[in-house]
């Protein structure tokens, strides 16, 4: 077979891939409009994800290789130098490799808003993809925590790799600060952690004062769903100019702590000389918890109601 006809077929291919995509996309768009609509109609509707047979069949890799972390509890307490404590990404400027998301807009991952709901996540189409925070200038991140779980993010979300740069394309000066990629199956090395199972507690992680502008996050779809969805992203550091001098304060909006979130942190000890701990607003979600002693414990899933 010649070159052009070989370049023909290439090109066939590249097209139905890109076709198929976006017929996915669409029926997921029609999909979610019916279920609006009976909600608005009064019918309770129960929907599962359709996967072609089981849930892992368009997954590539095997069962998920879990964090022991017991679930749902909150992560480890993240100790960082008095001061580097500044939420960062709130209301920043977020890209993507999917511009045309399934539900909602890029810019609920920044908006502060991680309560159930359809105002509130984010849905991009099938495959790895990316979502990409501006923070506005170079700043030094101490910590992320990642938010997912809605009414339609469930499971276990695969190829979650977050990596930091000061270039807008992430090409050079990269540095990885998180990757359950446990095969390479994305070709940034074996990740080191382990695949976890969302909560309303998200996925928070301690950073090494990796100093960047830009915070991209991967994944690769769930157990539950090829798609992939995001609730919140939030970036704590701190900021610097481009000359490493210290700036003026990014002004942080102001962390309430709810009554759960307040017993979580009213649990630890003082922190090491010269830190202090995070403190992460969690949102309600479906589980209570409740202080035992020193330690946090999950009461049974129940809804939550009335007033944070």
């Amino acid at each position: 077979m010649d070159r052009p006809a070989q370049q023909e077929i290439r090109v066939k291919k590249v097209a139905q891939t890109f076709l198929s995509v976006n017929e996915r996309k669409r029926d997921m768009k029609k999909m979610h409009m019916i279920i609006r609509l009976a909600t608005i109609a009064g019918f309770s509707v129960f929907v599962q994800s359709v996967s072609m047979g089981s849930p892992y069949a368009y997954l590539p890799k095997p069962y998920p290789q879990f964090d022991p972390h017991p679930y749902p509890t909150p992560w480890p307490p993240i100790a960082v130098p008095v001061g580097y404590d500044q939420l960062l990404s709130r209301g920043c400027a977020v890209t993507s490799s999917d511009p045309d998301p399934i539900v909602g807009r890029l810019s609920y991952v920044t908006d502060g808003q991680k309560e159930r709901g359809d105002s509130a996540y984010l849905e991009l189409g099938p495959g790895l993809q990316w979502i990409q925070i501006d923070l506005g200038g170079e700043c030094e991140v101490h910590a992320v925590c990642i938010w997912r779980y809605n009414a339609w993010a469930l499971g276990v979300y695969r190829d979650v790799i977050c990596q930091i740069s000061n270039d807008s394309e992430c090409k050079s000066g990269v540095v990885t600060v998180f990757n359950n990629d446990y095969d390479n199956s994305v070709g940034f090395g074996v990740g080191k952690d382990l695949e976890y199972m969302e909560s309303h507690f998200g996925r928070s992680f301690a950073v090494d004062a990796v100093k960047g502008r830009y915070v991209r996050c991967y994944s690769r779809g769930s157990t539950a769903s090829e798609m992939n969805h995001y609730t919140e992203i939030e970036v704590f550091g701190k900021l610097f100019d481009a000359t490493q001098k210290e700036k003026g304060s990014k002004p942080s909006p102001t962390i309430l702590m709810s009554k759960e979130n307040a017993e979580i942190y009213d649990a630890l000890p003082e922190p090491p000389a010269g830190k202090t701990w995070l403190k992460i607003e969690y949102p309600r979600g479906s589980f209570l918890v409740k202080r035992q002693g020193a330690s946090i414990v999950s009461k049974e899933p129940q809804e939550i109601r009335g007033e944070k």
